[in-house]
């Protein structure tokens, strides 16, 4: 695992095999890196562990070569095997202290709140970011809930000064301004990118943002 360092939130692609029209993640990979991308994620929760693996394996060294974070959503056990900088952790996943036990002192723990509640949740655990959302309405993840919209960035800014929030949920090319003018580090998405006929175009386009 890699020392940890300084985390540059400004576009964090989370990479979906669902919604990639059956093109390879790890290629959609190798165009965001191409196109500016500062964060990478691969969140898949269909595919047969091996092939997760191999998927997270083969990003990890891209993501190190061009020296870019990158992180598996909930999976700790995929992250470890894979050489990843560390995990996104839902309310359900394992705990952070469990997953830092795990991973070491130095890995990367995003986890998410969409609200001060779950924000006074997560803040006790440390973690290196949290991502807000769903900032508008998606349809990449089924559970997300009723948009929450940048105000909540502005809302958990406040009661969480030190810690970097990123907007995530619906964001695209047209709205992302308003996220990032709310105060957030950064923007995450997937379909903007994971399904745009051209990724290394669509990244550079919200990178420009």
């Amino acid at each position: 695992m890699s020392t940890k360092r300084a985390l540059d939130l400004r576009l964090y692609v989370v990479l979906d095999p669902a919604i990639a029209g059956g093109r390879s993640v790890v290629e959609i990979a190798r165009q965001t890196i191409a196109g500016g991308v500062t964060m990478l994620q691969l969140r898949d929760k269909r595919s047969p562990d091996r092939n997760i693996l191999d998927a997270a394996t083969a990003i990890a060294q891209l993501c190190r070569a061009a020296s870019i974070p990158f992180i598996v959503n909930d999976r700790v056990d995929i992250a470890w095997a894979s050489g990843a900088d560390g995990v996104h952790l839902g309310h359900d996943d394992l705990p952070p202290a469990a997953a830092r036990r795990l991973l070491g002192d130095d890995a990367i723990i995003g986890m998410s709140a969409g609200n001060l509640t779950e924000l006074a949740a997560a803040l006790p655990a440390l973690p290196d970011y949290l991502g807000v959302g769903p900032m508008y309405a998606t349809h990449t993840k089924r559970d997300a809930g009723a948009p929450v919209g940048p105000a909540m960035i502005r809302t958990l800014r406040e009661a969480a000064p030190t810690i970097p929030l990123v907007g995530i949920g619906g964001i695209t090319a047209e709205n992302a301004a308003a996220v990032l003018a709310a105060g957030a580090a950064g923007i995450a998405v997937v379909s903007a990118v994971v399904a745009a006929r051209d990724v290394e175009a669509a990244t550079r386009a919200l990178r420009c943002l």
